[in-house]
């Protein structure tokens, strides 16, 4: 099908083309001609940029009319269907043939080269040479001013002045005043079969209908005109037998249904269709009149400013249910909102519906840097992950920006169809470019987004993520690819020799502008957040910010007790004048599990705890360790600070992060994560992982290889294959520090009144049967300690008969102090031998 389009945005690889009745389509940048095809291959061979080849914004401007075919129409994966068009001359102009050119003809072209006295042209038609004169071509040059020369791949609106040889050569003209004047007439020989979009014909008016007109030209066509297409001046004074001035806008090849406008700026050929203020795309309108209802297609209103505008059908209600055609009379008002603009209809297209009035974003033009967004997942890829911020607007989260560390499976954290919180990092409407970031830090960041280097004011203080790691320090990156750099001696208020093992790509972190040079786009930055601010700028650092540079992995502080919660410790550092919180998980208050459920029990808000080691800063908190084998690992240097330095062989002193069925993932001091497989997990056979590990627990772990590529640490946790080789030293020391807490823990039970740490195994006590269950196991009252459970199971009251009431004598054999529970035994042979 041919139709005549204007073209609406231009980008380098496709031309957005607005089609009549407010349709559009997409010309792919191999769909402009044959010569520029040709010049692309060769450029895509060669490797290297073609002085002959010009981009497509180099040729091509908005607002342009061009006589488009349609070669496919595809249905994307939302189930949108686009029209894919092509403007090259061999399809468009392809019912022409060399005995069919006349002068007169208005026809499309594109440049194909240029000669000494002017260009040949390809008007697509078989065994023709076309020839432009320099002298028919430089007043539309000088107009378009596209340059001095036109260019290869170049689109023309081309009147052929002269025919020559029975159509073999062709003499044309592209002088605006030339083509303005043509008019398509029955001389030219037009047939149904090769008659173009874009000509102006004189016709008559045959009938009027509610819905439009029918018109006759060229002697014997006939055509319609839409109610969209006819004059808006004159739309209720047409009348049969009138003779009015029309351009063609498509022809259908099946039906062969010859459509027409009657709209002004399209009656001079060359012409231009009025375009939209920017500052309309997006106004929401109180009050929209109704002109006119149209049951199959929608309704048309008046606008504030006096325009018309259309309305779908789809858009007039939320649900076709909801839809009621009385509320569509003419004269009634309805709010609504501007979502588009056809430049063939010269027509604002409108909405009605709640959810796009109230839409925040509807073009990429509503969106700026540093906005936070919602989006849906579309697709991942190994670029990054596509995702959909509203209808029409896509945008790129890269790879590095998926999560604060770099994720090796993202497939595993994200699914298609997923909710996401983004935040823009770059946003450029023209090319339609959206790039996003996942980055948590960034996304609830709440200090100054820095998108340019004009706002880069020394004092500033923002977040940034690393780009590069060098021997000369790390390059950092803010919005709008904004770039700095912090030098060697701003990483931090200790002296660092290998910035690349202590910084990765993609990290976030806070910095502070030290120096701007706008001009040369050059940043100077730092890590040193507590330096004196500039003169210029009286930012001042707030704790949280202190915080971050002022203790290292490895540091040893006291702490005090703030608050006890579920799943840890909150705590403050002591001697620090700025009273920073920290928090300390319950798993890490022990090198054992078990141990660390009781020291979380019997501490209490207001203690002190002792040499406990910063280990990392996650979110909001900084994060302590008192896990002694990890703090000892750290202090001895027995730890690999980043990926590069980790090596097979290495032991290293870690804690479980978390047990999977096909194996345990163990995390080390400064971050490094390693998985321990199934089958590497034990010396004895594992069943199920979660018998041989729980979260929490300290290992000490063996490399076995490692996979630079996907960064990733395979472990072997069996015993037998962990030691250093002083085993009995090693059991030894592990004993001696689990007895060292267990006396800590007996010594802060034994605070204040008689504690459970009172009944220790072996221990002599006088009890009273309380009852006897079923089981044949008896429950015990008369404890020295106050709300414990006293049980002795059947075995361990000998042959004995219990009845509630009697008191016994009894040993005891296990304190349970989390559960406050005591068992005991009453048999003889234990008794007898307690000192």
């Amino acid at each position: 099908m041919l139709l005549l389009g204007c073209i609406k945005e231009v980008s380098d690889y496709e031309l957005a083309i607005s089609l009549p009745n407010g349709l559009s389509g997409f010309v792919p940048v191999t769909q402009i001609s044959d010569a520029y095809s040709k010049l692309l291959t060769k450029q895509v061979a060669q490797g290297e940029l073609l002085e002959e080849l010009n981009s497509l914004p180099e040729m091509y401007s908005p607002g342009t009319l061009v006589r488009c075919i349609v070669t496919s129409i595809e249905k994307g994966a939302d189930g949108r269907r686009s029209v894919k068009l092509s403007i090259d001359p061999k399809k468009v102009n392809k019912g022409l043939s060399s005995t069919s050119l006349a002068a007169g003809m208005l026809l499309s072209g594109s440049v194909l080269s240029m000669e000494d006295h002017g260009y040949l042209i390809d008007i697509g038609v078989t065994g023709t040479h076309a020839f432009l004169p320099h002298q028919k071509a430089k007043n539309y040059i000088k107009a378009v001013k596209k340059g001095p020369d036109l260019k290869i791949g170049q689109n023309l609106n081309c009147l052929i002045v002269e025919v020559k040889n029975e159509g073999r050569v062709v003499c044309l003209s592209i002088e605006r005043t030339e083509v303005a004047a043509s008019i398509a007439s029955e001389r030219h020989n037009w047939a149904l079969s090769n008659l173009l979009p874009g000509l102006v014909v004189k016709a008559r008016v045959q009938k009027v209908a509610p819905l439009g007109m029918k018109l006759t030209f060229l002697s014997y066509f006939t055509g319609i005109v839409d109610f969209m297409h006819m004059d808006p001046e004159k739309s209720m004074s047409y009348s049969p037998d009138q003779v009015v001035k029309a351009c063609v806008l498509s022809v259908h090849p099946t039906s062969r249904a010859v459509r027409l406008t009657l709209r002004p700026p399209f009656l001079h050929p060359g012409g231009a269709p009025r375009q939209l203020p920017g500052q309309r795309m997006g106004a929401v309108l109180e009050e929209a009149t109704v002109k006119a209802f149209y049951k199959q297609f929608g309704a048309v209103f008046e606008l504030d400013d006096g325009t018309l505008a259309f309305a779908r059908l789809k858009h007039l209600s939320k649900t076709r249910k909801s839809f009621k055609p009385g509320a569509f009379k003419e004269g009634c008002k309805h709010k609504c909102r501007i979502i588009d603009y056809s430049l063939m209809d010269e027509m604002c297209v409108v909405s009605l519906k709640h959810q796009i009035i109230e839409a925040r974003f509807l073009q990429y033009q509503d969106i700026h840097t540093g906005d936070v967004v919602q989006g849906k997942v579309l697709s991942l890829k190994p670029i990054g992950m596509q995702v959909k911020v509203a209808d029409g607007i896509r945008g790129l989260v890269p790879s590095l920006h998926l999560s604060d560390v770099i994720l090796k499976q993202p497939e595993k954290k994200y699914n298609v169809g997923d909710e996401v919180k983004c935040r823009v990092l770059e946003c450029n409407p023209g090319g339609k470019k959206l790039i996003l970031t996942l980055k948590k830090s960034l996304v609830q960041s709440k200090l100054p987004v820095l998108s340019n280097y004009e706002d880069a004011k020394p004092g500033l203080i923002t977040h940034g993520f690393v780009v590069c790691a060098r021997e000369f320090g790390c390059i950092v990156k803010f919005y709008n690819d904004v770039k700095g750099l912090v030098p060697k001696n701003e990483l931090g208020s200790d002296p660092i020799s290998c910035p690349d093992k202590v910084f990765y790509e993609g990290q976030v972190l806070k910095v502070m502008v030290l120096k701007c040079e706008p001009q040369q786009e050059r940043l100077l930055l730092s890590f040193r957040l507590s330096s004196k601010p500039g003169p210029e700028d009286k930012w001042k650092c707030t704790p949280k910010e202190k915080q971050e540079v002022k203790y290292r992995i490895g540091e040893i502080v006291d702490v005090k007790i703030l608050k006890k919660k579920e799943n840890g410790l909150e705590v403050s550092i002591l001697e620090d004048e700025d009273s920073v919180v920290a928090w300390i998980p319950t798993l890490h208050l022990s090198d054992f599990v078990a141990t660390s459920k009781l020291l979380w029990y019997c501490l209490r808000e207001g203690d002190v705890l002792p040499r406990v080691m910063y280990l990392s800063n996650k979110g909001e908190h900084i994060i302590l360790s008192r896990k002694s084998a990890v703090i000892s690992a750290v202090q001895e240097e027995q730890v690999v600070r980043s990926f590069s330095e980790i090596q097979p062989g290495m032991l290293l002193t870690g804690y479980v992060r978390n047990v999977m069925p096909f194996g345990v993932f163990v995390e080390f001091p400064f971050g490094v994560t390693g998985l321990s497989p199934k089958m590497s997990m034990s010396d004895k056979f594992v069943t199920d992982t979660k018998d041989h590990f729980v979260v929490g627990q300290t290992v000490i772990a063996k490399v076995t290889s490692i996979d630079e590529e996907k960064q990733r640490v395979l472990l072997n946790l069996k015993v037998s294959e962990c030691s250093s080789g002083d085993s009995a030293a090693e059991s030894f020391a592990l004993l001696n520090q689990y007895f060292k807490e267990l006396k800590e823990i007996r010594d802060l039970l034994k605070r204040g009144e008689p504690s459970i740490c009172d009944l220790m195994p072996g221990k002599g006590v006088h009890l009273v049967v309380q009852d006897v269950r079923e089981d044949g196991s008896a429950l015990f009252s008369g404890s020295p300690v106050k709300g414990l459970t006293v049980t002795a199971i059947r075995y361990h009251l000998g042959d004995k008969n219990v009845a509630p009431g009697e008191k016994r004598k009894a040993m005891v054999l296990h304190v349970d102090a989390l559960i406050s529970e005591v068992y005991v035994s009453l048999r003889e042979e234990l008794l007898k031998k307690r000192p």
